[in-house]
């Protein structure tokens, strides 16, 4: 049953500063699980547009303090564990296919708000592309190391 589920469409950020470290948030609902902004493609939106407004509402910094710099290629699947299944997203998804994007911030670090209507991070700190590879949860772990990979050289 649960392979006849869908994956959830989303788009990801790496939201890199200027020294190459990038912005991650610890889950309010998970502490000690550190992620990067992400989150649902709405119906008819496009990906690109998702992430801006992913990164907006997750972290308060508009477009005009960020350059898209590169997008990742291909969509990345992965798989919920199974303990997780029917919990997120009301069981109408077995994972998500994410697109993920590289925009580089160009404001100050007072432009980052994560204290939004619906907060998803309890703080936030900047991370080197290894850091944020070792503080994700292990079943997102595959996905983040594709997309450091896939980054790193733009960073």
């Amino acid at each position: 049953m649960t392979n006849e589920l869908p994956y959830r469409p989303c788009a990801g950020v790496v939201l890199a500063n200027a020294n190459g470290l990038i912005f991650t948030g610890e889950r309010i609902d998970t502490p000690g699980a550190w992620q990067l902004p992400q989150g649902g493609i709405d119906d008819g939106e496009d990906p690109q547009t998702a992430a801006f407004r992913e990164l907006e509402e997750e972290t308060g910094v508009p477009a005009d303090k960020v350059r898209l710099d590169a997008e990742h290629v291909n969509w990345i699947t992965y798989d919920l564990p199974d303990h997780l299944i029917g919990k997120l997203w009301k069981g109408r998804f077995k994972g998500q296919k994410q697109r993920w994007f590289l925009f580089r911030f160009l404001g100050n670090d007072t432009d980052i708000q994560i204290d939004q209507k619906h907060p998803e991070f309890a703080r936030w700190r900047w991370s080197t592309p290894d850091q944020v590879i070792d503080h994700i949860v292990p079943f997102k772990r595959d996905v983040y190391s594709e997309v450091m990979a896939a980054f790193r050289t733009k960073l």
